[in-house]
């Protein structure tokens, strides 16, 4: 399984954050802009956290494993590699949504003397600074599931727990 590129998920964030800069100003010419939704960073908040509380679970118990704890219960291999699965795709996700959010905050930077549409800009920042905590928690996901004879002399592809 391949590793996370940071260049590929910053690659996402910037393209969709020029679209929906784009975006935004040719809705914004002919109509009213929509609105961002106040669900959109406690969603990415609430996934930031299932990424967190997933690889800590996972880590303790490899933990656990390694110091051949009588208790330990084993990580299986099939369910570390769905979690970094999921990891992975909700990284990609949320580089994309918070580009899309990022984009139509710069927008609406220009017209912070509106109550509502500071109330939007706002929204907006909150979007992809939970965005950013999804990538973190799944980068940091990603790196307790390695598995430990994985390094970087490997061709860029590594195995998971």
């Amino acid at each position: 399984m391949r590793e996370l590129r940071i260049r590929l998920l910053a690659g996402v964030f910037a393209v969709a954050g020029v679209l929906s800069w784009a975006g935004a100003r040719l809705w914004n010419s002919i109509g009213t802009l929509p609105s961002v939704p106040l669900a959109a960073p406690i969603v990415l908040a609430l996934i930031a956290v299932v990424l967190v509380a997933t690889a800590l679970s996972i880590r303790a118990r490899l933990k656990a494993q390694r110091e051949r704890n009588p208790e330990a219960k084993g990580v299986d291999p099939l369910m570390a590699a769905r979690a970094v699965v999921f990891g992975q795709a909700s990284a990609l996700v949320a580089a994309l949504v918070s580009g899309m959010y990022g984009g139509t905050g710069v927008f609406l930077l220009e017209s912070l003397d509106i109550p509502a549409r500071r109330d939007q800009a706002i929204y907006a920042g909150f979007s992809v600074l939970a965005g950013i905590a999804v990538i973190a928690a799944a980068i940091f996901l990603e790196r307790v599931c390695k598995l430990p004879e994985d390094d970087d002399r490997n061709t860029g592809a590594t195995s998971t727990a």
